[in-house]
């Protein structure tokens, strides 16, 4: 039996997440092992070759388009810089179920940046939902509590580093190869982390070290793949809420691999955002119908 475009794209949108958060858990693996600069080197060299390999094999390992399409794919790729530093560094010191949460609320501010850098239009539901969704964060990063700590800010931090990463995207013309502008990020991070890495002192990595860096390297390029394939596939507002299966996957690595389980606060906040993520993304959804 066929599965149908939606279908398809649900899937591999799960898969991606579950792509992208079995990266996280082996990277997270390594943060006692080998400093945060030089897993950025070995994993980033690993990743940039594989995907201009890919992007040749397909055809779009090319700089054919406009000179303003190029600006906007080094602005992008400065801001996955940002997104990956502060990203890892808070998943280096907090439990992956936490991070992950925080980052569910990505979906919600995306759309809050959309209304007030690109003037798009969003009704007083999709506000009030938004806000209520940032109360929901606020219930994981807890400020003012004991269970404070400076790496939520640094979750935060990559959340609007990401805001800014997609919001550059939207401006991009449809010449520009996906495959393009996830190898202009894999070599600006590579090459931030190479900088970077000459004010530490590097360790040699154990045979299982090597291994984890390579199990990080292929799943965070699958990942990447599969996040462009999802686009290319189905209905998105039908696909999109199938993002909120990281969060599970996250919540069962934490438990398996590192012990973490979040506390009540924690899933009382990811209740909250994942609730009204998927209410603005119906409402969205709405909106794009009337427009037809």
């Amino acid at each position: 039996m066929a599965l149908s475009a939606n279908a398809r794209g649900a899937l591999l949108m799960m898969a991606s997440m579950a792509c992208f958060t079995i990266n996280d858990t082996f990277m997270k693996a390594m943060a006692g092992h080998l400093p945060l600069f030089e897993l950025l080197v070995l994993r980033g060299v690993g990743a940039v070759v594989t995907t201009a390999l890919v992007a040749q094999w397909l055809g779009m390992l090319h700089l054919r388009f406009g000179r303003q399409d190029r600006k906007l794919v080094v602005i992008r790729s400065l801001a996955e810089i940002g997104a990956t530093y502060f990203f890892l560094t808070a998943l280096f010191n907090m439990p992956i179920a936490n991070v992950s949460a925080i980052f569910q609320a990505l979906p919600l501010a995306i759309t809050l940046a959309g209304m007030v850098f690109l003037r798009e239009k969003v009704g007083w539901r999709r506000m009030t939902a938004i806000l209520i969704g940032f109360g929901g964060v606020m219930l994981i990063v807890q400020p003012g509590s004991d269970g404070f700590t400076l790496h939520s800010l640094n979750a935060l931090a990559s959340v609007a580093c990401v805001v800014v990463r997609d919001l550059v995207v939207r401006r991009m013309s449809s010449a520009v190869p996906s495959l393009m502008v996830a190898l202009g990020a894999g070599v600006a991070v590579t090459a931030f982390g190479t900088v970077a890495s000459t004010q530490i002192v590097w360790v040699a990595p154990s045979p299982l070290d090597w291994l984890f860096i390579l199990c990080a390297m292929g799943f965070l390029v699958a990942g990447s793949l599969f996040s462009v394939a999802t686009m290319r596939v189905g209905d998105l507002g039908f696909i999109a809420p199938f993002r909120y299966t990281g969060l599970i996957w996250a919540l069962v690595l934490g438990l398996a691999v590192f012990g973490d389980w979040p506390d009540l606060w924690t899933f009382a906040g990811s209740a909250v955002i994942v609730a009204t993520g998927l209410f603005t993304l119906w409402r969205e959804r709405l909106a794009v119908k009337r427009q037809i």
